[in-house]
């Protein structure tokens, strides 16, 4: 007569002691993932976006009425604007200071997306985007950011203002920030 055993054990005595000492290495795993904290519940990535995508358009249409507390409100407490000249590199009181008096003669300026691709990390609390701009006073220019969710708002943390410059003409655009004359 046959004795019982385990169905995961196929008379092979190494299967018997891999099976054992596995089964602390199994317990552990599953203590662990037992205790672990949960994870909030994530909006769809899609309504995040969407979000996101206004957020960023009323920024823009808030730069573009003049409307200064709706502009500056969409960032970041610690928020960050880097600007199209080297030493434009500011943080929300500073570049406030700096932008106060466009908005005060209600003359700040107009940039409009006519792409933007926006991504948005794992844990639905961080965001980064890209777009490219159609501005009167630029010409083509592209912007660049990263958001971060403060309780239900997304904020701006950091707004990249470029402009963007075509490949066969970087020598001319190189040669005249360095102050050399075009042309020649």
């Amino acid at each position: 007569m046959r004795r019982w055993s385990p169905p995961w054990f196929s008379g092979n005595p190494w299967a018997m002691r891999l099976s054992f000492a596995s089964a602390p290495l199994l317990a552990s795993a599953l203590t662990l993932a037992a205790c672990a904290a949960p994870l909030p519940p994530r909006a769809p990535v899609a309504a995040d976006r969407a979000a996101i995508t206004a957020v960023i358009d009323d920024f823009h249409d808030a730069a573009a009425q003049a409307d200064e507390a709706r502009y500056f409100g969409h960032f970041a407490e610690d928020g960050v604007f880097l600007g199209t000249d080297a030493t434009e590199r500011w943080d929300v009181p500073a570049f406030r200071a700096y932008a106060h008096p466009h908005f005060e003669k209600k003359k700040a300026w107009s940039f409009r997306a006519i792409r933007r691709a926006v991504t948005v990390d794992a844990s639905g609390a961080v965001a980064w985007f890209d777009e490219d701009l159609a501005t009167p006073n630029l010409g083509p220019a592209r912007g660049s950011g990263v958001l971060v969710k403060h309780g239900a708002e997304w904020k701006i943390s950091q707004y990249n203002l470029a402009i963007t410059v075509p490949n066969e003409r970087f020598d001319a655009v190189k040669k005249a920030a360095a102050g050399e004359a075009c042309g020649k």
